[in-house]
């Protein structure tokens, strides 16, 4: 399978290297949103602040708590993609339009989120290493984004 490196994520954790294939075919601006919020460096150093074994693992908040984001609010761009193992998908709150930053990444089916979160992406390398992270509403010590990067600024 060719990978598109410009819609392909490098996400470096301090448990390891994970590749996200983005699908900007699903959430094109959702995609497009994560790419600059990357290509600023914004993720690098958010800890993963909400991680439920079975369920899923959640970052992208600058705070660490949960409440904040970059303060660009995202049209939902809800689509028929199952929440599965690995799918990353966008946090938000009661409203369907308020995804900012913040995202999660599924460990296990989670498929009673279908069509209510927008799905922009999925794991295809180091799922291990999401499945790594410490354990906890927040975590004790939380793991964290060492660096996000699109693909494609990486190569020479």
């Amino acid at each position: 399978m060719s990978t598109d490196p410009e819609n392909t994520l490098i996400l470096t954790l301090d448990t390891g290297p994970v590749t996200i294939k983005l699908r900007p075919d699903l959430a094109p601006n959702h995609v497009a949103r994560i790419k600059e919020l990357a290509r600023e460096g914004f993720y690098d150093g958010i800890v993963f602040h909400r991680v439920i074994p079975g369920f899923m693992a959640q970052g992208g908040d600058p705070q660490g708590q949960g409440f904040g984001g970059s303060g660009k609010k995202l049209k939902a761009e809800f689509n028929a993609e199952p929440h599965v193992r690995g799918v990353c998908s966008m946090a938000r709150s009661q409203n369907p339009d308020s995804a900012d930053s913040q995202f999660f990444i599924c460990f296990d089916d989670a498929r009673f989120l279908d069509k209510q979160y927008t799905v922009w992406g999925e794991v295809t390398e180091g799922m291990e290493n999401v499945d790594a992270l410490p354990n906890g509403e927040p975590p004790r010590n939380p793991g964290k984004i060492v660096s996000m990067k699109v693909q494609a600024d990486l190569q020479s």
